[in-house]
């Protein structure tokens, strides 16, 4: 084999080789990256979807004059969801979905996060105002405090 043949063929096999291992390091770059991306926006949809369960919450109290008990309280809240006539009619417009989700009272008070976890809701009724705190078991996230009145309502990541 004469030395320019030699040299042609190292120089596909060198460019195959460099193009192999640029794409392996624009990979190894932008595939890590995606992955934040992509767990930013599922903690975005799970506080989101918290805020709901809030506004729900609110709505509840609203038209009830209290908040539900803590021993099946979120399931008085979908209940409520279901039933009430105002939040039967507008509940799609009051209580807006991040896409891809739509509204559905059943799923208010669960994470969109698999594997969908309920949110966890506990009632302080022994103070006044009477207080709640609705936790994401799947993250620090929590809206409300059992304590502080100044919590009411407020979420923790703001």
């Amino acid at each position: 084999m004469d030395i320019d043949k030699r040299n042609q063929l190292l120089t596909i096999l060198l460019g195959v080789i460099i193009i192999g291992m640029s794409y392996w390091l624009y990979r190894s770059l932008v595939d890590p990256y995606q992955k934040v991306l992509e767990e930013r926006e599922m903690v975005e949809r799970e506080r989101h979807r918290m805020e709901v369960a809030r506004d729900a919450l609110v709505q509840y109290k609203t038209r009830k004059g209290n908040f539900p008990p803590t021993e099946g309280g979120l399931d008085s809240l979908v209940a409520f969801l279901k039933s009430d006539s105002m939040m039967v009619e507008r509940g799609e417009e009051l209580f807006e979905f991040r896409p891809p989700s739509s509204y559905d009272p059943d799923s208010v008070i669960f994470s969109p996060r698999p594997p969908h976890n309920k949110f966890e809701y506990t009632l302080n009724d022994t103070l006044r105002p009477p207080l709640y705190v609705l936790e994401n078991p799947g993250s620090e996230d929590k809206i409300g405090d059992l304590e502080r009145t100044t919590m009411l309502n407020a979420p923790n990541w703001n």
